[in-house]
């Protein structure tokens, strides 16, 4: 198909158009005053005549004073004009393709391709002009929703999903080219590939959620049909079914606590937080609220002494929650009669190539250690290394998820090393404040 090139309107036909105007109504007051003055010489009444040639006086001057500034005026207009006008080109398909941000594609009427942009060539392996579009992509709604458009002449769109296993997926929209018959289509395509991981992440979380709460809620449920039925009387059996509904209870209370926690802190995520905090002083402070569940377990907390205070920017509660889970989540995970070693330092900007001085704080335990393909996913909602231990000890699955949002919102940064059988490293790095 041979291109048609889009014509642009500039300044210069419109300048044109308006010199023709110009003297048109130039020389319609040049024929008015000849007429006025013809009429005063054949009419001999003293006043009609004056008033007449008054008339053609006027008219005269009016003509000339257009004549006069004719050409400064067009120079102005010209002036104005070009400041605002695009200048007189031509723009063809290809410099269409070239401006739009999206992928895009033209088709013959034969399905070949005849002008596609960069987007589009980083998207299909193999493109090339010339080629048929079952070449570059074989889905059967796409290819349907293409021939659609040729056949009935409106805009159809098609899902998309990429071959070779990227995962990409797209709305491709066809849209007809052409007045009365569709000559080509444009193809756009528009990447719905995040819209659909967070939907697929908030469909999983759902389903993650009512599971665990459905597990204790069952279990409670079960032993108060128990206590109404045949242990009603059984002050024994009474007691113990109690106390395993009161610690299910708790259970769903902390997965609550933690998912209004999660929550809270998303919906501050675009929020820059605003305070400083002494990391040193609350550090020892998580330390003093986690000392008891450690002593009944033997387990020795030691923070490193830092040698001036470590003052980082944020907000105290939300870094307050992110050291509590770690620590923790050391002791709940370490030995009996093990090790948790905290330590604080700053480092320089000059040393990791940062803009400023960042605050680091290490939390390592000599427990059982993880396996290497746990780690990349140990900050996703609900994730367990182990489910049925993190279920006895209380853990709710959600603890490292709020650790990474909170430090997501401070503008930190949360790594992780272990040795299967030594023991896990989980390192803090914050903006120190200035």
């Amino acid at each position: 198909m041979t291109k048609k090139p889009m014509t642009v309107t500039t300044h210069s036909s419109v300048r044109e158009r308006i010199a023709t105007h110009r003297l048109a109504l130039l020389a319609a007051l040049c024929i008015a005053a000849l007429l006025a003055l013809i009429a005063a010489g054949l009419y001999g009444g003293g006043t009609v005549r004056a008033a007449l040639v008054f008339f053609a006086g006027v008219t005269a001057g009016a003509a000339a004073a257009m004549a006069w500034r004719r050409d400064g005026v067009d120079t102005t207009a010209e002036q104005n004009m070009s400041s605002h006008a695009a200048p007189n080109e031509l723009l063809t398909w290809k410099d269409l393709m070239t401006a739009m941000p999206e992928p895009a594609l033209i088709l013959s009427r034969t399905s070949g391709i005849l002008n596609y942009n960069s987007p589009a060539r980083s998207i299909f392996e193999g493109l090339k002009i010339g080629i048929p579009l079952e070449h570059v992509d074989r889905d059967p709604e796409f290819i349907a929703a293409v021939s659609s458009v040729f056949d009935t002449g409106e805009r159809r769109s098609a899902r998309l999903r990429l071959r070779g296993g990227r995962g990409r997926r797209f709305t491709a929209t066809v849209t007809p080219v052409g007045e009365n018959v569709v000559t080509a289509v444009l193809i756009t395509l528009h990447d719905e590939s995040e819209q659909e991981r967070l939907l697929e992440m908030r469909t999983d979380f759902i389903a993650n959620a009512s599971h665990e709460l459905r597990t204790p809620l069952a279990s409670v449920r079960g032993f108060i049909e128990t206590l109404q039925g045949s242990a009603r009387d059984d002050e024994t059996a009474r007691n113990r079914f109690l106390n395993i509904m009161a610690e299910q209870a708790e259970r769903m209370t902390r997965l609550i606590d933690d998912l209004l926690l999660l929550s809270r802190v998303e919906e501050k995520a675009n929020l820059k937080p605003i305070g400083k905090v002494q990391l040193d002083q609350l550090i020892r402070e998580v330390v003093r609220t986690i000392a008891p569940a450690a002593a009944e377990r033997g387990i020795t907390i030691t923070v490193a002494p830092e040698s001036s205070p470590l003052i980082a920017n944020g907000d105290r509660d939300e870094l307050f929650q992110v050291f509590h889970n770690l620590i923790e989540n050391a002791v709940k995970y370490g030995h009996d009669k093990g090790s948790v070693n905290i330590s604080l330092s700053e480092i320089p900007a000059e040393s990791d190539g940062k803009s400023g001085n960042r605050a680091a704080v290490t939390v390592a335990d000599d427990g059982p250690g993880i396996a290497l393909e746990h780690l990349p996913r140990l900050t996703e909602r609900f994730y367990r290394v182990s489910a049925e231990h993190s279920r006895r000890i209380g853990g709710t699955g959600l603890g490292l998820a709020i650790v990474k949002h909170v430090l997501s919102r401070h503008e930190g940064e949360l790594s992780v090393e272990s040795v299967v059988g030594q023991g896990t490293t989980f390192r803090v790095l914050l903006p120190t404040a200035r």
